[in-house]
């Protein structure tokens, strides 16, 4: 019998905070994932030096910097669960995309199957961070999943005190940008 080995997605969020909802975003994707996907969470980016041209040299480059980059290359596809701030992305995940994205030609973002979620204690949700790296991404010729687009806005609220999403309309659609993700990367 034929089978299909399940796919390997790096999951990165882009939060630092210890209580960070994006992460736990992230840890409820690993929880309600559909069958077939296996989903690591990224944990490396607090080691990530800030982007400089000249420590991204096969002489200088940092060994965080090596591991992002395995780490990207081996996963079939990527998730990314993004605060915002000032009405963009964090710093360091921008950061962290800066290193993936270099060299440009053959960055390990080129062709990269992408998910992209986020949460807010906001009303409005991560709809502009979450804009701003489908920016990025044209630039990296990485496929972005279209729909359904996820961007949980009144954080507190939908979360109890383990982390845990309370509401079932949320794992839905967090279950159904899984699954694109998925059919997209088998597509």
């Amino acid at each position: 019998m034929d089978t299909v080995s399940d796919l390997n997605i790096l999951a990165i969020s882009g939060s630092l905070r210890a209580g960070s909802f994006n992460t736990a975003l992230v840890r409820n994707a690993q929880k309600h994932a559909p069958a077939g996907l296996d989903i690591t969470l990224y944990e490396g980016m607090n080691d990530l030096p800030l982007y400089n041209g000249d420590l991204d040299t096969d002489e200088n480059l940092p060994e965080s910097v090596a591991r992002l980059r395995l780490a990207i290359a081996d996963a079939d596809g990527l998730l990314i669960a993004t605060p915002e701030y000032n009405y963009s992305i964090p710093g360091g995940l921008k950061n962290l995309l800066d290193w993936a994205s270099r060299p440009a030609a053959s960055s390990v973002l080129r062709h990269k199957h992408i998910a992209i979620m986020g949460a807010s204690p906001s009303q409005f949700g991560t709809v502009r961070a979450q804009l701003a790296l489908r920016q990025v991404f044209l630039w990296t010729h990485s496929h972005v999943v279209v729909k359904p687009e996820l961007m949980l806005f009144g954080a507190a609220q939908r979360f109890d005190d383990g982390g845990n999403i309370t509401d079932e309309m949320t794992i839905n659609l967090l279950r159904e940008l899984l699954t694109a993700l998925h059919d997209q990367i088998r597509g």
